[in-house]
C-alpha cells in the first residue's frame, strides 16, 4: 500500500497532476466597485430627486392593469417580501392612478317607524348626507321650540272652545230632555260619582233631596217611609230608565265625536305647521326614497302628538304625585339621521389602509346599551361603519394576512366581494349572550380592494380556497431586486437625493453614494444585481448621516456609509461574538493549520432575524466493513432537515457512479458534523462531507487551512450555494483572530464567482497575500487542492492511478469488499459445521 500522508501538512505527490488546479481569485474578483468618479455628481444636492417607482416596472404594470379594469373579482393581490416598500408603493400608486373624479356617495341610515329592526339606509351624491342630517336637525330644535307653543296659541284655544261649546249645548238639550221625562213624578236627574268618572242617573226626591234606592228602602223598613210609595218611585224609575240609558249612550257617543274633532284638530294643526317647517327639506331632497321618508316622520310625529305637544312641560310620573318633564332628546330621538359615511371633504375616490383589520374596524359595528334596568339595547343610530364601508366608490389596502389572523374577517370579506353589498352586523364570538336583534338595510359596494402578503400565502389561498381566483383575479409581483446597470445607479443616486430631501438629511457626496449603492448590490446577493428593499436602503442613509453630523461633516461621505454598516453589525452580532469565543478558547474545535485524515471545515451560516453569519464546522467521516452505505448520524440523530438528507443521498449516489461500476459499494461509513446540537439543513455541505468521506476511504489527509462550501451532484459537480459571502468571511474573522498564516482561505463553487461582494477587510487580505478564495468546478479539482495529490481518472484498463485519492480509495474499496465476502464466508462455513454437529449428536441419542 502506498504509504500515507503525514497529519502534521498538506499531502503532496510527486507525480505531476492530471486534475486541473481551482482558480485563485484576484481582489477584483472579490467584490464589485462603483467608481465615484463614474456617477457624474459632487453631490446629491446636484441632484433632480427621484419621483418614480423604482425597480418594479413589472409589478407597476400589473397594477395599473388591475386598477384599469373595472369588472367584478379585479382586485389586486400584491405579493412580495416584506422590507421592499409594499404598502408605501401602493400608496404611491394609487395616488397617481386613483385620479380625482367620481367622489363617491354619503351614507345615512334612518328609523324605519314601521319594522324598527330593519333601518332604512339613505344615499345622497357626496356632501348631501351632511346637508341633510344638518336639515332634519334644524327641523327637530324648531319641532322642540315651536311645537309646544302653536298648542297654546289663541287660534288653537278658540277652535277647542268652539267644539267644547258646541258639545255643552248638545249636552244640555239631553239633560233638559231627560229632566222633561220625569218632571211630576218624584224623580231628578243628577250626575253620579263613578270613580274619575259622573254620568247622569235618576234618583227619588224625599223631603227635597235625591235619594239612592238602597238609602230609600232603608228608610221603609225601620217605617221612615211608606212602602206604597216607595214602590210607585221606583215603578216609575225603571219605567224611565230604559228611556235615559239610551239618551246617556247617545251623549257617550257625542264625547266621542268631540275627542275625534279634538284630535283632528291637533293633527291638522301639527300637519299644516309641519309641512310647512319640512318645505325645504322636500325642496332640496326629491329622491322619492327621501320623500317616503319624510312622510313616515309626519306621520309618526301626529301619532306622538302627546309626546311633542308637552316637551317642556310637566308631566304625571309612573309614580303618584311624582311630576316629570319629557326628555326632548329623547322624544326626538328617532327622526334624527344616522351619517355613517360622510364624503363631504373627499377629494376623488376614498383610499383607506385599514392597518389593524379586525372585524370592527373593517366591516363596521352595531354598537349596544344599557338602559336602567340594565337591559341591552340598540337601535339605527348605533350603527357604525367600518373601513370597508367607508372606502365604498375608493380603495381598500390591507396586509391581507393581518386580516386573515381576526375571526371572521376573511369569509366576510369574501362574501361581500363576490355578492357587491354588506350587511353590518356586530361580529361577536359569544353572539349568543350579545344579539342585537337588528337588521339594517345592506350597502351596495363598489370598492376596489388591494391587498399585499408573501408570495407562500398567495400561493396557499390559490390552492386551498376556490374563491380566491374569483375574488382576486390580478396579481402585481413585487421583485427582490433589479438589474445592476447604469440607470438603475443612476436612479439609485436620485433616489438618495429625494430621501435627503424629505428626511432633511445632509447631502450624500459621491463616494457616499458609490458606497450606498455597492451595499445595495450586497443585499440583493448577486453583484449584477441591486436590491430593491429601499426601506433598508433609507434605514442605512439615516444611519450615515447620524455619523456625518456627529463628525460636523457638512455631506456624508463612504467612511460615514461604512461606519453605519460597522455599527448596524455591531447592534446585530452578539451571538456570532460568542461563538468566536468558544473557538478561541478551544471549546468549539476547529483546526485552520496542518491536516488531518477524514476531517474537513465546512461552513455554515447562521441566520438571526435580520443578521446572518457564517461560521466554520468541523465535518468528520469513518469508514468500516459493513453493507450498511453512508450513515448520515444527524439524520439517524433526527437534527437534519430534508434538502441535507437530500445532498447525502445524491452523494451516495456519486460514490456508486465513480467506485461501482463492476462491483457492489459494500462499506459502512458515517458523516457527521461535530458539536452540532440543533437543527440543520441545505445542501451546501454534500461537497464538503465527499472530501472527508474520499479522505477516509484514501487514509490521505485534508488541508485545514482551507475551508470548503459547495453542494455536488451526481456527476461530481460542484453546485452553487446561498450565503457565500457570510461564509468566506466567517472563516476568515476565524483565521484573523487564530492567525493569519498566508495559506488559509475559502474553496467555493466556480457559478458563486459572480455573487461574491466580499467586505472590504477581506478583499485588501487577499490582496495582501494573507489570504485567498478559489474558485471549484468539481470535486476533482478540489479533493486535489485539499490534499495536494492528483483525484486521478481512469486508464484504459478502467483502473486508477494507484497513488492518486481515487486510486486509493477504490483500492480501500475492494479491500473493504473482500473482508466482508471473506468474513461472511467464514460464517457461512462455521455455520455448516454446526448444523452437522447437531445432526450427529441427534444420532446418537437415537
Amino acid at each position: 500500500m502506498p504509504a500515507r500522508t503525514k497529519k502534521n501538512g498538506p499531502a503532496r505527490s510527486s507525480e505531476k497532476s492530471s486534475t486541473s488546479s481551482p482558480a485563485a481569485l484576484s481582489p477584483q474578483d472579490l467584490r464589485w466597485r462603483c467608481d465615484p468618479a463614474s456617477l457624474g455628481f459632487s453631490s446629491t444636492a446636484d441632484l433632480e430627486p427621484l419621483d418614480e417607482i423604482l425597480g418594479q416596472k413589472r409589478g407597476v404594470e400589473a397594477f395599473g392593469f388591475g386598477m384599469g379594469l373595472t369588472g367584478k373579482g379585479y382586485n389586486i393581490f400584491l405579493t412580495g417580501p416584506s422590507g421592499t416598500g409594499r404598502l408605501s408603493t401602493i400608496k404611491r400608486l394609487l395616488h397617481d392612478l386613483s385620479g380625482e373624479d367620481g367622489v363617491p356617495e354619503d351614507l345615512a341610515y334612518v328609523n324605519n317607524f314601521k319594522h324598527a329592526e330593519q333601518p332604512i339606509l339613505l344615499r345622497f351624491t357626496a356632501g348631501k348626507g351632511l346637508e341633510f342630517q344638518k336639515g332634519m336637525k334644524e327641523f327637530l330644535e324648531q319641532v322642540k321650540r315651536e311645537v309646544p307653543q302653536i298648542f297654546e296659541s289663541e287660534e288653537y284655544i278658540q277652535r277647542k272652545n268652539s267644539i267644547a261649546e258646541a258639545h255643552e249645548k248638545r249636552v244640555m238639550a239631553f239633560y233638559k230632555e231627560m229632566e222633561e221625562k220625569v218632571r211630576d213624578t218624584g224623580l231628578v236627574v243628577v250626575n253620579m260619582q263613578m270613580g274619575p268618572f259622573t254620568r247622569p242617573d235618576v234618583l227619588p226626591v224625599v223631603d227635597g233631596q235625591p235619594k239612592r234606592l238602597i238609602e230609600l228602602e232603608d228608610m221603609v223598613e225601620h217605617g221612615r217611609f211608606p212602602r206604597e210609595e216607595f214602590e210607585r218611585l221606583k215603578g216609575k224609575r225603571e219605567q224611565v230608565k230604559e228611556e235615559i240609558d239610551h239618551i246617556i249612550q247617545q251623549v257617550r257617543e257625542m264625547q266621542k265625536e268631540v275627542q275625534k274633532k279634538h284630535e283632528e284638530v291637533d293633527r291638522l294643526v301639527l300637519m299644516s305647521w309641519a309641512q310647512e317647517a319640512m318645505k325645504p327639506l322636500r325642496e332640496k331632497y326629491a329622491e322619492q326614497k327621501i320623500e317616503d321618508y319624510l312622510d313616515a316622520v309626519l306621520e309618526h310625529m301626529v301619532e306622538n302628538l302627546d309626546d311633542l305637544r308637552n316637551l317642556g312641560k310637566q308631566m304625571q310620573g309612573p309614580i303618584p304625585g311624582m311630576m316629570m318633564t319629557p326628555q326632548a332628546e329623547a322624544v326626538l330621538h328617532p327622526y334624527e339621521v344616522n351619517l355613517i359615511v360622510d364624503n363631504s371633504e373627499t377629494k376623488g375616490p376614498p383610499v383607506i389602509i385599514e392597518s389593524y383589520p379586525t372585524y370592527r374596524n373593517l366591516f363596521g359595528s352595531i354598537e349596544r346599551v344599557t338602559d336602567r334596568t340594565g337591559t341591552w339595547r340598540t337601535d339605527f343610530s348605533r350603527i357604525k361603519a367600518g373601513a370597508f364601508v367607508k372606502a365604498n366608490g375608493g380603495f381598500l389596502v390591507l396586509n391581507l394576512m393581518d386580516a386573515i389572523m381576526e375571526p371572521g374577517v376573511w369569509p366576510t370579506l369574501k362574501r361581500s366581494l363576490k355578492t357587491e353589498q354588506i350587511e353590518i352586523e356586530t361580529y361577536d364570538p359569544y353572539y349568543f349572550f350579545t344579539a342585537t336583534g337588528l337588521k339594517p338595510e345592506p350597502i351596495p359596494m363598489k370598492v376596489k380592494v388591494v391587498v399585499y402578503g408573501d408570495s407562500y400565502l398567495y400561493a396557499l389561498l390559490r390552492a386551498y380556497d376556490p374563491d380566491m381566483g374569483k375574488i382576486f383575479k390580478v396579481r402585481a409581483d413585487w421583485e427582490t431586486s433589479m438589474d445592476r446597470d447604469e440607470e438603475a445607479v443612476s436612479k439609485t443616486a436620485r433616489f438618495v437625493s429625494a430621501i435627503c430631501d424629505e428626511e432633511k438629511l445632509a447631502p450624500f457626496s459621491a463616494s457616499g453614494v458609490a458606497r450606498v449603492v455597492e451595499e445595495a448590490v450586497r443585499m440583493a446577493g448577486r453583484r449584477e444585481k441591486m436590491t430593491t428593499a429601499f426601506p433598508r436602503l433609507t434605514d442605512l442613509l439615516q444611519e450615515a448621516d447620524f455619523f456625518a453630523r456627529r463628525a460636523g461633516a457638512d455631506t456624508v461621505e463612504a467612511e460615514h456609509v461604512q461606519g453605519a454598516v460597522d455599527a448596524r453589525i455591531h447592534r446585530h452580532n452578539q451571538i456570532e461574538e460568542r461563538l468566536q469565543e468558544m473557538i478561541d478558547r478551544g471549546s468549539l474545535f476547529v483546526d485552520v493549520t496542518g491536516a488531518a485524515v477524514g476531517q474537513v471545515n465546512g461552513l455554515a451560516v447562521y441566520g438571526m432575524a435580520d443578521y446572518a453569519f457564517g461560521r466554520p464546522s468541523r465535518i468528520t467521516a469513518s469508514v468500516s466493513m459493513g453493507k450498511e452505505g453512508i450513515i448520515n448520524i444527524e439524520r439517524e440523530a433526527e437534527l437534519s432537515g430534508p434538502t441535507h438528507n437530500k445532498g447525502v443521498l445524491i452523494l451516495s449516489g456519486w460514490l456508486r457512479r465513480t467506485f461501482s461500476q463492476n462491483r457492489p459499494l459494500t462499506l459502512a461509513a458515517s458523516i457527521a458534523f461535530e458539536q452540532s446540537y440543533g437543527g440543520i439543513d441545505g445542501d451546501s455541505a454534500s461537497s464538503t462531507e465527499a472530501y472527508a468521506l474520499l479522505s477516509a476511504l484514501s487514509g490521505v489527509a485534508l488541508r485545514q487551512d482551507v475551508a470548503v462550501t459547495g453542494s455536488v451532484n451526481q456527476k461530481g459537480e460542484v453546485q452553487p450555494i446561498g450565503g457565500v459571502n457570510e461564509k468566506i468571511e466567517g472563516f476568515f474573522l476565524c483565521c484573523r483572530h487564530k492567525g493569519l498564516t498566508g495559506t488559509q482561505g475559502v474553496m467555493i463553487p466556480a457559478a458563486n464567482v459572480k455573487d461574491l461582494m466580499l467586505a472590504p477587510e477581506v478583499v485588501k487580505a487577499v490582496g495582501e497575500g494573507k489570504f485567498h478564495v478559489w474558485a471549484v468546478r468539481t470535486l476533482e479539482e478540489g479533493i486535489a487542492h485539499l490534499t495536494g495529490r492528483e483525484a486521478g481518472t481512469r486508464d484504459e484498463h478502467d483502473k486508477f492511478p494507484e497513488d492518486s485519492v481515487f486510486g486509493l480509495a477504490d483500492a480501500k474499496l475492494t479491500e473493504l469488499a473482500e473482508g466482508l465476502r471473506e468474513f461472511m464466508g467464514k460464517n457461512e462455513e462455521n455455520g455448516a459445521k454446526g448444523g452437522k454437529s447437531r445432526k450427529g449428536a441427534s444420532k446418537d441419542k437415537k
